[in-house]
C-alpha cells in the first residue's frame, strides 16, 4: 500500500504542492516499503517523461488530492522539501510526513512515514522510501508517460487515465 501511495506521489504532487519539474527523459525509481512487521523487496520501475507529461501527472495528483485530503502542507527546510498531509483512503485517515532531498534534474529521495486510523489492512503505520535517478534520454520505442514495471509490463499512465495528449 505504501508503495502504491508513493507511486501516486511520484507521478503527481498533491493539491497546492509545487515542487520543481523533473528533467525530461528516462527516470529509474526504486520504491521500498515497510509496514513495521515486514520489509518488502524494493520495486524497480522506469518512467519516460517530458515537460508536458510531468506537468500532467502532477495535475492528476492535484485533482485526486483535492477530493481526498483535508491537509496538504509543503515547505522548504534547509534545502529539503517537507510535506505533511492528512488524507482519507476509504474509511481510514492516513497522516503522512514526507521529506524529499536532492534535485529534480539528476535524482531525489523521498522518505515517508504514515499512520493509519483506523488501521488499514491491519497496519497502524508504514514507511516508504523512493529513490529516483535520471538515467538519460527515453529509450527507442518509448514515449512520454510510459512506465516500465518490474515484470516487464509497459503501461502509459496518461493513456490509462484518459489524459493522453492530443497529437
Amino acid at each position: 500500500m505504501a508503495a502504491a501511495t508513493c507511486l501516486l506521489f511520484v507521478a503527481g504532487a498533491a493539491h497546492a504542492l509545487d515542487y520543481p519539474p523533473r528533467k525530461p527523459g528516462l527516470w529509474e525509481l526504486s520504491i521500498q516499503s515497510d509496514d513495521g512487521a515486514s520489509k518488502t523487496p524494493a520495486m524497480q520501475t522506469q518512467q519516460c517523461i517530458d515537460g508536458a507529461t510531468d506537468k500532467a501527472m502532477r495535475e492528476m495528483g492535484s485533482s485526486s488530492g483535492q477530493q481526498a485530503c483535508s491537509k496538504q502542507d509543503m515547505r522548504t527546510e534547509g534545502g529539503r522539501i517537507v510535506v505533511d498531509s492528512v488524507c482519507r483512503m476509504g474509511n481510514t485517515t492516513a497522516t503522512t510526513h514526507s521529506v524529499i532531498t536532492g534535485d529534480f534534474g539528476t535524482g531525489y529521495r523521498m522518505e515517508s512515514r504514515s499512520s493509519y486510523n483506523p488501521p488499514m489492512m491491519g497496519r497502524k503505520e508504514g514507511t516508504a522510501i523512493v529513490e529516483a535517478k535520471w538515467v538519460g534520454p527515453c529509450k527507442a520505442g518509448q514515449k512520454p508517460g510510459d512506465m516500465m514495471m518490474p515484470n516487464g509490463m509497459k503501461m502509459n499512465v496518461l493513456e490509462m487515465t484518459g489524459g493522453a495528449r492530443k497529437k
